[in-house]
């Protein structure tokens, strides 16, 4: 039986152990789908030591970019966005096995976002700056699209949100959360933008997807801009992770 998994901590808000599972049956492939809750990340060497039949793994957070300096190797994406969501097991010289970490966060994003970009989208504003918002932000770029990064506090190539202007708000017409705020339970809160200033020129993209339509979201449709949330982004880097895995 093939074993894959997800580490991070916490994970009751995962989808992954359900969706991999229910593939596997619907499929009838044999394998099984864990979670791997690690409060710290040197609990990972005792995940490889207790299961050496696993063949993949993902990573979420808090681990992303973590994660790293346990792998033998990155894959090209992962090496520029300096953050792993894939990590796929294959066996070496010696039978040893070596750990490959790859980004099918940028693949999902990319492929879900694509279809709404216009020619009057060439520069997004990308509020976060975690290892999702790195992700994001080499998506945009392979894109075609100009990225500036918001944070709460001033960091170095960044703006706070005290920050933006009128003219960056009418620059810049992608705007990427890839924060937590709206998430479940909490969906009341929203990132700090005006979003008065909004237009249907804008496209408001949400990495979040519960609850479907998120406080972010709602004030953009109120003025008219194009909204969308992160689902489909999910299913299609699940969809890619398993494809790296096969592979």
């Amino acid at each position: 039986m093939q074993k894959y998994g997800l580490i991070g901590f916490p994970l009751g808000h995962s989808f992954s152990k359900n969706y991999f599972n229910q593939k596997f049956e619907a499929e009838k492939i044999d394998a099984q789908y864990l979670n791997f809750e690690i409060p710290t990340i040197k609990d990972f060497k005792q995940i490889l030591k207790t299961n050496p039949e696993l063949n993949g793994l993902n990573v979420t957070i808090p681990y992303k970019e973590q994660i790293i300096s346990y792998l033998d190797e990155l894959d090209d994406d992962a090496k520029k966005i300096g953050a792993v969501n894939v990590i796929k097991f294959t066996k070496g010289l010696f039978g040893k096995t070596k750990l490959k970490g790859y980004n099918s966060d940028i693949i999902g994003f990319k492929q879900s976002i694509e279809p709404l970009l216009n020619e009057t989208h060439h520069k997004a504003l990308i509020l976060g700056t975690g290892g999702a918002s790195k992700a994001v932000s080499q998506g945009l770029k392979q894109l075609g699209i100009g990225v500036t990064l918001v944070s709460r506090k001033p960091k170095e190539y960044c703006i706070t949100y005290e920050e933006i202007t009128p003219k960056i708000m009418e620059q810049y017409t992608v705007i990427v959360n890839t924060t937590p705020l709206g998430m479940f339970p909490n969906i009341n809160a929203c990132p700090n933008i005006p979003y008065e200033l909004l237009t249907s020129q804008h496209l408001l993209y949400d990495l979040l997807y519960n609850p479907d339509e998120t406080l972010f979201m709602k004030k953009g449709k109120d003025q008219g801009a194009v909204v969308k949330n992160g689902l489909e982004m999910l299913l299609l880097q699940a969809f890619a992770a398993w494809e790296i895995w096969q592979k």
